[in-house]
């Protein structure tokens, strides 16, 4: 009986009769045992001819010389997409199929690779087996170490066709092209809201749901998103590593750190396609763009009223919380004091930042305290309250 032939029959008996004595693993053929022997020896003798790379098996080097030559012989039957190996096409038909035979016994979540499921598992077991030799930062999977390695070396091997910008990461260039072509393939199931990330989506879902699932440990706040918490914590620690070069001004956020810089370099990267004009902010525009779109999405609660801003609409509420503080009993107060409130009354106004209400009983709350509307500062008094108006003016352009 020949060597192969005897290999092929222990597939059904499971015998396995040779025997690694680095690792006392054990395997049907000998040719499996000499292939595994490699990895404890380093030793690589199949080399590419394109790009020298080696390996410890003919069939890798013949997968890898398919990247060189461009060959995928493996075709998939249900939408014609090819591949270089056997195995990727297999599991690329589980998407078409839905099949997902790995479960996870921990959370028996499931997938449809067996290398994805025990990545998964390290979510659980905390381990992180791919160290960076530059920070000692540790990943769950090769491909997060080898992204990361590029923040070090500073490449950026993926190029956009339409502006030029690179990329560490395939993924990050594939979610910067859909600002070019528009794509938005993740829609709200709640608004009809698209967006071009599906980390997005699920961020913005949660405006729905309510769901806040990150909790602050100083006091207990809690937000739809992580990096929101991050900014938040830095509250309490009074932390601000981002440092504009020019001013030595310090932020909480990069993003508040980069409006910032733009005031120095008079960069205005957001264009209006109507009329031309530009803006620091994206957030600007958009307000901006309602101008020319007449969209006003602000509706008030008292008289169904519509505006196109929310600091126009807070301007407005000033109109009902005025009427509703004539209707009441205004508490006694000294005429100094009603003069000071009618003044400060009318400069905020005529800088923009008008109150909803003058300095009554709306402002008071159980406690006796002085809510500013702008801040929600607590005061102890009328006359405190009107000095902190003025400090909020004093800030303004």
């Amino acid at each position: 009986m020949s060597k192969e032939r005897m290999s092929k029959e222990r597939i059904h008996t499971g015998e396995k009769p040779f025997k690694c004595q680095q690792c006392d693993k054990y395997f049907r053929g000998a040719g499996d045992l000499k292939r595994h022997v490699r990895i404890h020896t380093g030793e690589k003798p199949f080399k590419c001819k394109h790009c020298e790379k080696c390996f410890n098996q003919r069939g890798i080097l013949k997968i890898h010389e398919r990247i060189h030559t461009g060959e995928k012989p493996f075709k998939c039957k249900q939408c014609g997409k090819c591949f270089r190996e056997r195995k990727s096409l297999k599991s690329h038909e589980r998407v078409h199929t839905g099949e997902k035979p790995f479960k996870c016994k921990q959370c028996e979540k499931c997938f449809n690779q067996r290398g994805s499921l025990k990545i998964h598992e390290r979510v659980h077991n905390g381990e992180k087996p791919f160290k960076c030799r530059q920070c000692d930062k540790s990943f769950r999977d090769g491909r997060s170490l080898k992204y990361h390695e590029r923040v070090h070396t500073g490449e950026e091997p993926f190029k956009c066709k339409q502006c030029e910008k690179c990329f560490n990461q395939r993924a990050s260039l594939k979610i910067h092209e859909r600002i070019h072509t528009g794509e938005k393939p993740f829609k709200c199931k709640h608004c009809d809201k698209c967006f071009n990330q599906r980390g997005n989506l699920n961020i913005h879902e949660r405006i729905h749901t309510g769901e806040k699932p990150f909790k602050c440990r100083q006091c207990d706040k809690c937000f739809r998103e992580i990096r929101s918490l991050k900014y938040h914590e830095r509250i309490h620690t009074g932390e601000k590593p981002f440092k504009c070069r020019q001013c030595d001004k310090c932020f909480r956020e990069i993003r508040s750190l980069k409006y910032h810089e733009r005031v120095h370099t008079g960069e205005k990267p957001f264009k209006c396609k109507q009329c031309k004009k530009c803006f620091r902010k994206a957030a600007h525009l958009t307000r901006h763009e309602r101008i020319h779109t007449e969209e006003k999405s602000y509706k008030c609660n008292h008289c169904d009223k519509c505006f196109s801003s929310a600091q126009n609409l807070r301007r407005h509420d000033g109109v009902h919380c005025n009427e509703k503080s004539r209707e009441k009993e205004p508490r006694t107060k000294s005429r100094g004091t009603q003069e000071s409130a009618r003044k400060d009354d009318n400069n905020t106004y005529d800088l923009g930042i008008r109150r909803p209400c003058t300095i009554q009983e709306d402002c008071l709350n159980q406690n006796e305290e002085y809510i500013c509307w702008i801040c929600q500062e607590k005061l102890k008094s009328e006359k405190l309250l009107s000095k902190h108006y003025q400090d909020h003016i004093a800030l303004l352009p």
